[in-house]
């Protein structure tokens, strides 16, 4: 006897009856697997907890690759190596190594090693044919500005109304993710970027400017809102203007005791590049941007207020990855006001850097949600009763890094850069 063949059926009517009872004995089935399933696991639960770690979903981030460098590569510093620098089998090495070292033997060299090292000034062989274009600025306006600003930081701070977090309160470095510890940034990268490492507790100072000619001021002045302490200067599009360089620009904010230049570069009338200068010397990182929605068009956005966030930094675990991390760490205050419950969250994944801002408030769980759980799966004690809400604040964008230059601008020299033949092999990252 033939094998029918739901296929030939001429009758259109009945052929889509036949597809739906076929369809609802299969649901019908899958179910009853299911309950049978559920009915075995609550007499024996070691079955479920057996079948959930079987049914790990196979990623791409799952799949990851690092690269295996020598000794004497990791010691450097490299910046082009995929190498877990959190790797928690290093980590335990280095804990039981700590261990066997009494710190009251080192203390004298523990607070020498505290103080910040000299940073390294730019040759003047490097300075390229850009210098030929910079213009001399006024130097006695440029002492008067100085003097000003140090005045108006010291008024700003003492008008500001304080934190109600304690002395001991976390930094941004500890308030970052368990993924992201800038406590193990190694030794090398610190002594190579001297300057971008050095932890002090002044607030960050960024001036914030577009490219020549740009239309994109709105998006440039809600950069202001994103950074603490932060300034907007128009560049001149006037025809017969000066067209100030990056070196002269980064130049006068270092004079003004800015800490960072940022600018914003646009393509079609929308935000393209963000450039980040860390004064006075460098290094200047390049990203590209790509997804950028402003505040104001997501759907049920708040308004920002002008407190000092909390920072998480996620997902930077090679050498590039930390130096990427410590340079947002330092465009934010180290000491964020926890009454303004806003935190704003860098999360790193397959090299694209996802920036969201958030307002967070916790309340009572309601009846019809669950109860918070942890990575491995199992009610977190302490908070069955308590859920966070999120309400997201903007602009949202995504950042890629494309290049990392010794100090500013490329004639300076790259101590990276993107490189379109490494992304054949997807399993492997550089952040």
């Amino acid at each position: 006897m033939a094998s029918f063949d739901p296929t030939k059926i001429g009758n259109k009517l009945k052929r889509q009856q036949h597809q739906l009872k076929v369809k609802k004995q299969k649901e019908s089935t899958k179910r009853d697997e299911r309950l049978r399933r559920r009915r075995t696991e609550d007499k024996n639960p070691r079955l479920r907890e057996e079948r959930r770690t079987k049914n790990v979903p196979v990623t791409i981030d799952k799949k990851r690759t690092w690269d295996e460098a020598d000794v004497d590569a990791e010691a450097d510093g490299r910046l082009g190596l995929s190498v877990d620098v959190l790797n928690p089998k290093q980590r335990k090495v280095e804990e039981q190594k700590a261990e066997d070292i009494n710190p009251e033997d080192h203390l004298e060299v523990a607070v020498d090693d505290e103080e910040p090292a000299a940073v390294p000034t730019q040759a003047a062989a490097e300075s390229g044919e850009e210098d030929e274009l910079d213009s001399m600025l006024g130097s006695d306006s440029e002492d008067e500005d100085e003097d000003a600003g140090k005045s108006g930081r010291k008024e700003d701070r003492v008008g500001r109304e304080p934190s109600e977090a304690p002395s001991a309160a976390p930094s941004a470095a500890t308030a970052a993710t368990a993924a992201t510890d800038l406590n193990l940034t190694p030794e090398a990268l610190i002594q190579r970027f001297p300057s971008l490492f050095n932890t002090t507790d002044r607030d960050p100072k960024v001036l914030v400017t577009t490219s020549i000619n740009a239309t994109i001021h709105w998006e440039a002045q809600l950069l202001t809102s994103l950074f603490p302490g932060s300034k907007y200067v128009r560049r001149t599009a006037h025809f017969h203007g000066y067209k100030y360089s990056v070196r002269e620009i980064a130049k006068y904010a270092a004079n003004q005791n800015f800490t960072h230049v940022v600018i914003i570069n646009e393509e079609s009338k929308k935000p393209k590049g963000l450039d980040i200068v860390h004064l006075p010397e460098g290094p200047m990182f390049h990203f590209s941007i790509s997804n950028w929605v402003e505040g104001a068009k997501l759907p049920g956005h708040g308004n920002p207020t002008n407190h000092y966030p909390e920072l998480i930094l996620n997902g930077f675990r090679t050498p590039l990855g930390l130096l990427a991390a410590h340079l947002f760490k330092s465009l934010f205050p180290p000491r964020p006001e926890i009454q303004g419950r806003q935190v704003v969250t860098l999360h790193n994944q397959r090299d694209y850097i996802f920036f969201r801002r958030h307002r967070y408030v916790f309340r009572d769980k309601r009846g019809t949600e669950k109860s918070i759980q942890g990575v491995d799966g199992k009610l977190m004690k302490g908070v069955e009763e308590i859920r966070a809400g999120l309400q997201e604040l903007g602009p949202r964008f995504t950042l890629k890094l494309r290049r990392v230059d010794k100090g500013v601008q490329r004639v300076s020299g790259q101590e990276w850069e993107w490189k379109a033949h490494d992304e054949k092999v997807r399993t492997r990252f550089s952040l």
